[in-house]
């Protein structure tokens, strides 16, 4: 069957370096993070100390980004995790990765929709409006699909406004908790060893990488920045350094708010209520209801920005016919990937269908447990890539000791340990003993197997088709196959 027509056609070029920026810290959901990540790692992690995971995980995540923007400064494509992998560890591992990415970037699309179905009701609820969460879902997804589909400029133009928006009632509520505890605000008890070493700092730092989660989606936007080779790399050190700031300086005054010796029980007693009453103690009752609405629009903005970064990987996979080739399509008049926006999108409405009908919370089931498996899933490319990294550079003139070599090597031993303590915490990420849930990380060791051999196949079925994968800045597809190879049914 012979690829639709537009199936090779270029992606518009209409995002700058600040467009890219709000996409990827918008999949963060600063808000989202806040209230939901941040209590959780205040109780169950290392306490007062969380500030400092959230420096640690920056960290790490720094120095995979200097490998990362060392690879992205050479090559250009959509496909993200995918082309680089190829690059660095073949293509074999490449169709592997890709396959993953679908899954992890999907998942985390469905436990985002559960989540903004969930707190819209109960924002809603709390004013006097009873609609189920599950209409409330249909509606965010349904302007999620309608965005998606249409010019990605468009998507980043509403996430710039909704991430200031979260952004700036978080930092005014810091300001009014420092206009009135002064330098008892940054309490250094927060900082000292004993506090950031202290049992639970391995969990803490698991909630701190589920908050970045998204971050490095830049490279899945360099086919559509004029300049991918310098975009990219600034937009993914930008995002990391703003992240780790944002995270790390609203939740340090949180502690400085409650009190180091208060904040556990409190915390505990609070949980997603913690930051409301921070704001209604310090700024009152009004703050607090924007606080919620802007909690919602966080979630739809990480629903949105995460859903862009999926739609890419199965535009990409179908573009390579790893996938069906009619995902590849381009919208001639957007110019953005309508077909996978449209499929990714359908993927969302029956997986959340499916948890609604079988009676499950979205809170307490769907959100964590697909977020979970999206976070083990996106944690675990991040360790690939920075394999494929040290492997690209090998042997090259351009290698760098510190950019390709060593910083590599540090996010490697990072988020390994990430990897390690969110399998054996995914009970507590999932929120369920549930063995069914908690053995769906094998869902992605399936999928990477699943791609590895099919790669092999078509190496040796469909070379045209195998060779032509991951090309750096794609172009237009041929229309003819060269006589030298006899044509297949599943190369035409």
């Amino acid at each position: 069957m012979r690829a639709p027509s537009d199936a090779g056609a270029p992606l518009r070029r209409s995002l700058s370096t600040p467009k890219i920026v709000f996409l990827v810290v918008a999949a963060a959901a600063p808000m989202a993070g806040m209230v939901g990540s941040v209590p959780l790692a205040f109780v169950l992690g290392n306490g007062a100390g969380v500030p400092a995971a959230f420096v640690l995980a920056g960290l790490t995540l720094l120095c995979f980004s200097v490998g990362y923007a060392a690879m992205s400064r050479r090559v250009v494509s959509t496909g993200g995790f995918y082309a680089y992998v190829a690059r660095g560890l073949g293509r074999p591992a490449a169709v592997a990765g890709g396959l993953v990415a679908v899954i992890a970037y999907n998942s985390a699309v469905i436990g985002v929709a559960g989540a903004f179905g969930y707190f819209a009701e109960l924002v809603a609820a709390s004013h006097g409006l009873r609609v189920s969460w599950m209409l409330w879902a249909a509606l965010g997804l349904a302007v999620m699909g309608y965005m998606g589909y249409r010019r990605i400029d468009l998507s980043a133009r509403v996430l710039a406004v909704l991430m200031i928006a979260e952004v700036a009632i978080l930092v005014l509520v810091a300001g009014a908790i420092v206009a009135d505890r002064g330098a008892d605000a940054f309490p250094a008890a927060a900082l000292s060893p004993a506090t950031v070493l202290a049992p639970g700092l391995g969990v803490a730092l698991m909630f701190a990488l589920i908050s970045y989660v998204g971050f490095e989606a830049a490279a899945l936007y360099g086919e559509e920045t004029p300049n991918p080779r310098r975009s990219v790399p600034l937009a993914t050190y930008t995002s990391v350094v703003l992240i780790t700031a944002f995270f790390a300086l609203v939740s340090w005054v949180a502690v400085g708010g409650i009190g180091v010796n208060r904040l556990a029980a409190a915390a505990e007693a609070e949980l997603g209520d913690l930051f409301f009453n921070l704001a209604g103690r310090y700024l009152g009752g009004t703050v607090t209801t924007v606080m919620q609405v802007l909690l919602c629009t966080s979630l739809f903005g990480a629903m949105l920005g995460l859903h862009t970064a999926a739609n890419r990987y199965l535009y990409v996979l179908g573009r390579e016919r790893v996938l069906p080739s009619w995902l590849g399509a381009v919208h001639p008049r957007h110019g953005g990937p309508h077909r996978a926006s449209l499929a990714q999108t359908a993927v969302t409405v029956v997986v959340c269908a499916v948890f609604a009908l079988a009676g499950l919370h979205p809170y307490v089931n769907l959100a964590p447990t697909m977020l979970g498996l999206g976070t083990v899933g996106i944690v675990a490319l991040q360790g690939a890539v920075t394999v494929a990294v040290i492997g690209f550079f090998r042997g090259r003139p351009d290698r760098h000791w510190w950019r390709t070599a060593v910083a590599p090597l540090l996010a490697l031993a990072g988020l390994g340990a990430a990897l390690a303590l969110l399998l054996s915490n995914f009970a507590i990420v999932t929120g369920t003993e549930s063995p069914l849930v908690n053995r769906l990380p094998w869902l992605l060791v399936a999928a990477a197997a699943g791609g590895f051999l099919y790669a092999w196949w078509m190496r040796a079925h469909r070379p045209l088709r195998y060779a032509s994968l991951a090309p750096d800045v794609p172009a237009a597809r041929p229309t003819l196959i060269p006589a030298a190879e006899p044509v297949h049914a599943g190369d035409a």
